[in-house]
């Protein structure tokens, strides 16, 4: 039976990489599905990987402490246990097709298996087979090191890139793991447009046709791809006073995934001034009631709710825009934005129209404190379909958010604070000065998918809700 790979999993859809921190089974050992196999660190979570599949471990790919892109194999499983475990022991040679354990020099086997030799000396090149300094092509033959896989193995990502552009993976200078090709890396390699000809095996580079200036595409749609799919932020000149710090891997991923949304999206915004009058009063009446029960029940929840039923009435705000095609979903998953100081993190609450007032504050409480002590697991924070953020909870009036991938609308509230505002009596009409506790939100959505009308009728319902709160909610 074939092994089973064990891949570095996509922790939250701006999250490109991970790191192995700590790997909870050995070698040799037998795991159980479902079992944690190792931890693993990003900027935004902390996680157990679990197995995929009962069996043994019998090769770990990744050491503890690097860093490798999602979907890199970080370990392999023999769900026929005993069968491979024995090759794993301490002391015996691993099968030529696997990886070395942690720690251990790469080596490539011998002929005869009691004929030892220095790990680091390759066979001698014989008929056939190439060099190990020759890069690995597909019609090599013979066995490939450690290094060699990882450096064919690359992703979906950088393979699609190196087929476009007519590149050979092998000629680029990797800088991952094992000398493993990045994105970065082949990105780099494309932009240096270098002179020299193709390493043997490389695919013919495209007849440069009509470039577009500085892209190294031929056609309008490979500058459409380019500018949808990379993010190079410009230069610029270093002053005698300037201090200058590179980007962390938190603020490096925050400034792709936004610059990208901003890209893609068309965006609007609009505004609309609430009440939150009755919603004082019903915290006022229930406080007690729900410090006994252990709750703390903020104006954010109180939004949320609102928010989560009121997007089952506009499913146009809920929805997104897919290549020709508009994706209306039937779930309301609220995206509610963490601050992490420094950084920023969105927890995702599943399915909250579905949840009480005093359910959805236990669970905004619970997300927000686990967020900060880094103890989400990635699929709570994957799948909004909607996000607020609350800049007003540190004295903002308003704010315009950049609306998150994947997503056609998101909701900033700001400050609420006492004002003089002009009521008027609903039994006599007479008009009179009062001090209410009020606030903007605004509305930024995706003008392809949500006009102008729609997002004030969005607005208008949910200043509705807010202000006449109700009572058994």
């Amino acid at each position: 039976m074939a092994r089973i790979e064990v891949s570095m999993p996509q922790m939250g859809e701006s999250i490109a990489e991970g790191t192995v921190s700590k790997w909870l089974k050995q070698v040799g050992e037998a795991v159980e599905r479902d079992e944690p196999i190792l931890e693993i660190s990003t900027d935004k979570v902390d996680a157990e990987i679990p197995s995929p599949a009962s069996g043994t471990l019998v090769e770990i790919s990744v050491d503890e402490g690097a860093t490798v892109e999602v979907g890199t194999v970080v370990a392999y499983i023999d769900p026929e246990g005993e069968a491979t475990a024995a090759a794993a022991t301490p002391g015996e040679e691993a099968p030529a097709q696997d990886a070395p354990a942690p720690g251990e020099e790469p080596s490539v086997p011998e002929p005869a298996a009691s004929a030892p030799t220095a790990p680091e000396a390759p066979p001698a090149p014989s008929a056939g087979v190439a060099p190990q300094t020759a890069p690995v092509g597909k019609d090599a033959a013979g066995p490939e090191t450690a290094e060699e896989r990882l450096r064919t193995r690359s992703t979906p990502v950088v393979r699609k890139i190196a087929e476009e552009h007519g590149i050979d993976i092998s000629a680029v200078s990797g800088t991952g793991h094992a000398g493993r090709v990045t994105k970065q890396d082949i990105l780099d390699y494309i932009a240096s447009k270098p002179e020299e000809a193709p390493a043997p095996g490389a695919a013919p580079s495209r007849a440069p046709t009509a470039p577009a200036a500085g892209t190294g595409v031929s056609t309008p749609s490979e500058l459409w791809k380019l500018f949808y799919g990379e993010v190079q932020h410009p230069e610029f000149p270093i002053r005698e006073a300037d201090r200058v710090e590179p980007m962390d891997k938190i603020r490096r991923l925050t400034a792709e995934h936004m610059v990208l949304a901003k890209r893609v999206a068309p965006h609007v915004h609009s505004f609309i001034e609430v009440d939150f009058s009755a919603i004082d009063r019903i915290r006022s009446a229930n406080k007690k009631k729900w410090a006994e029960q252990g709750v703390r029940v903020s104006y954010t929840a109180f939004v949320a709710w609102c928010v989560s039923r009121v997007l089952r009435e506009f499913p146009m705000v809920n929805g997104l825009v897919s290549g020709n095609n508009l994706v209306y979903r039937g779930n309301v998953n609220l995206g509610m934005a963490v601050d992490l100081d420094p950084g920023l993190i969105v927890p995702v609450i599943h399915d909250a129209d579905n949840l009480s007032l005093v359910g959805l504050a236990k669970k905004l409480v619970d997300l927000a404190e686990r967020a900060r002590a880094r103890q989400l697991v990635p699929s709570e924070i994957q799948g909004a379909t909607f996000s607020i953020t609350n800049p007003g909870v540190i004295g903002t009036l308003v704010g315009m958010p950049i609306i998150p991938k994947g997503t056609s609308a998101i909701l900033g509230t700001g400050a609420i604070e006492k004002r003089v505002v002009v009521v008027t009596d609903p039994e006599t009409g007479t008009d009179s000065m009062a001090i209410r506790k009020r606030s903007l939100f605004s509305l930024g959505y995706d003008h392809r998918l949500v006009d102008g009308a729609d997002a004030a009728r969005f607005l208008a319902r949910l200043k509705e809700m807010v202000e006449r709160f109700p009572e058994d909610a």
